[in-house]
């Protein structure tokens, strides 16, 4: 358990009994409402930023509620930090133009909830469990379901390349949000950097 989780046990004085978890719809309540508070909070402070003492504040509860519901503050921070992009339906589709769809897909409708999460979540990355869900994120985005459709050598490397041009999209949104980049007519976007992709999707043939 983190510094930050048995701080929060150990808070209360010694000889005093420590909350118990509501069970029941006041449980789910409760539940709820530590999600809710972290989520918010993650995403505007980052992992680091965020205590478990904060996420209780807000979520009007206790600190030792938080753990005995979520077990550590990295498993908080990953139920309550999604996986960037849900591209299983566009990566079980055709082939041709899939670049484009993937661009289109990281900047639609969901845009900023995605990069608040993704930044918070590579701001997090030298937590090795987050880095070890950040990578099978990857793998079970892209590489399991591109890299079998690809024809031609090195599909598996492909595969990881093309989610690597999009986390590199993602960067340049997340990090840089007045640069040119972000500022540039979506289309434009979407056609320069998912005509990139394309290659590695196409590669030999393109």
């Amino acid at each position: 358990m983190n510094a930050d989780a048995l701080g929060a046990l150990d808070s209360a004085a010694p000889g005093v009994a420590r909350p118990r978890a509501p069970t029941g719809e006041k449980g789910r309540v409760t539940r709820a409402a530590i999600a809710d508070a972290a989520t918010k909070l993650f995403s505007k402070h980052g992992f680091a930023g965020t205590s478990v003492r904060a996420v209780a504040s807000d979520a009007g509860t206790d600190s030792a509620l938080v753990i005995r519901y979520f077990g550590s503050k990295e498993q908080l921070f990953l139920e309550t930090m999604p996986m960037i992009g849900q591209f299983e339906h566009i990566t079980a589709g055709a082939l041709d133009g899939l670049g484009r769809r993937l661009v289109d897909s990281v900047l639609g409708a969901q845009q900023a909830t995605q990069i608040s999460a993704y930044r918070a979540l590579v701001r997090a990355s030298d937590s090795s469990l987050v880095r070890q869900r950040l990578v099978q994120a990857q793998q079970d985005m892209f590489v399991t379901p591109l890299a079998p459709n690809l024809t031609g050598p090195n599909p598996e490397l492909r595969a990881r390349l093309v989610a690597a041009q999009l986390s590199g999209l993602l960067d340049a949104l997340a990090i840089f949000p007045d640069e040119a980049i972000t500022a540039a007519d979506r289309d434009v976007l979407i056609e320069l950097y998912g005509a990139a992709i394309q290659v590695l999707i196409d590669w030999p043939t393109a």
